[in-house]
C-alpha cells in the first residue's frame, strides 16, 4: 500500500531556532501606549544618573528591562534574559532603543543607583497617575455616606519576602565570603515563608481604582527596613493624589496591616500636613 501524498511538508533546521516569548505582545502593547503618553520621553529627559561604566546605556535602557522583566512574569532575572536574548534588538525598538543592557551591567547599575535617582523615577510615575483619568469622566471611585459626603479608602501595606541561603565554603585558601543580599536583607520573622533571612517593604493602593501609587523600601535598614519613614513616604503620596483629584486630605481613610497597627504609627497617619482617618 502506497501513502497517499498530504498538502503537509515538514522542514527540520539543524540549528535552533526560539520561538517568540508569549509575553512579547504584551510588551508590544505597553510599549507603544508608553510612547503614546510620553512617559518614556520624560524618563529621558527628567532622570539622569550618570555613571562611566554604563557606557553608552542611560537610566531609560534599564527601565525598560526592569518593565520588560515585571511583564514577562519569569521567575528570575535569569530566566527572562533567555528568552529575550534571541530578540533582543526587537524588543528593545519596541520601546525606541537598540541595544538590551548586558546582565552584568544591568547589576552594576542596580548596585549603584542611588536615592535620588529612585525618588525621581517614583515621582516622575506618581504625576502621570494622577494627571491621567481612568475613564472619560475621571471616575475615582469612593464610598458615600449618608450625607453625601465622599470617602477614598487607602490600603497602606508591609509586604515580607524570605530570601533562602545557602551554605558558603569557608577555608584558608578562599577570600571571605560575601552575600550580595546582605545589604537589603537580615535575620527577621519569616511567618509561613521559607528562608533565613527577610526584607520588607511599604506598598500604597487606592481601593476603589486598585491604581498601585506607591511602593517604598528603607534604603538605610536592611531586613524590617525604615517602616515609619516609608509611612511618612506613602502619607505624602496620598497627599498628593487627593489635591490631583480635588478632594481635601481628611476625606482620605487609611486603612493600615501588619507592622502598622500601633500607636506611634498612629501619630504618624494624624498629625502634620497629612491628616487622614484610619482603620486597623
Amino acid at each position: 500500500m502506497g501513502m497517499a501524498d498530504s498538502p503537509v511538508s515538514i522542514q527540520v533546521l539543524s540549528r535552533s531556532k526560539p520561538s517568540t516569548p508569549s509575553w512579547f505582545g504584551e510588551a508590544a502593547v505597553m510599549a507603544y501606549y508608553l510612547r503614546q503618553v510620553g512617559v518614556l520621553a520624560t524618563i529621558e529627559e527628567q532622570v539622569r544618573f550618570a555613571q562611566r561604566r554604563f557606557g553608552h546605556y542611560d537610566v531609560i535602557d534599564f527601565v525598560i528591562v526592569l518593565l520588560g522583566y515585571a511583564i514577562s512574569g519569569e521567575h528570575t532575572l535569569e530566566a527572562f534574559y533567555e528568552r529575550v536574548q534571541p530578540f533582543a534588538v526587537p524588543f528593545m525598538a519596541l520601546f525606541g532603543r537598540e541595544r538590551l543592557p548586558y546582565r552584568s551591567t544591568l547589576s552594576r547599575f542596580l548596585a549603584a543607583l542611588n536615592q535620588a535617582a529612585v525618588e525621581a523615577l517614583r515621582t516622575m510615575f506618581l504625576e502621570d497617575l494622577v494627571v491621567r483619568p481612568l475613564e472619560k469622566e475621571n471616575k475615582t471611585g469612593g464610598l458615600w455616606d449618608r450625607q453625601g459626603t465622599q470617602w477614598l479608602i487607602f490600603d497602606i501595606d508591609g509586604t515580607r519576602q524570605a530570601a533562602r541561603q545557602r551554605a558558603l565554603p569557608s577555608t584558608s585558601d578562599l577570600p571571605p565570603a560575601q552575600r550580595r543580599l546582605d545589604d537589603v536583607c537580615a535575620p527577621g520573622y519569616t511567618g509561613r515563608k521559607r528562608g533565613e533571612t527577610v526584607r520588607t517593604r511599604t506598598t500604597a493602593l487606592q481601593a476603589h481604582t486598585h491604581q498601585w501609587f506607591g511602593t517604598f523600601s528603607g534604603a538605610s535598614r536592611a531586613g524590617n527596613g525604615d517602616y515609619r519613614g516609608e509611612l511618612r513616604q506613602a502619607m505624602q503620596a496620598i497627599s498628593t493624589y487627593m489635591k490631583a483629584q480635588s478632594l481635601p486630605i481628611n476625606r482620605a481613610v487609611v486603612r493600615l496591616d501588619g507592622q502598622y497597627g500601633n500607636g506611634a504609627i498612629g501619630q504618624i497617619v494624624e498629625t502634620g500636613d497629612h491628616t487622614a482617618q484610619r482603620i486597623r
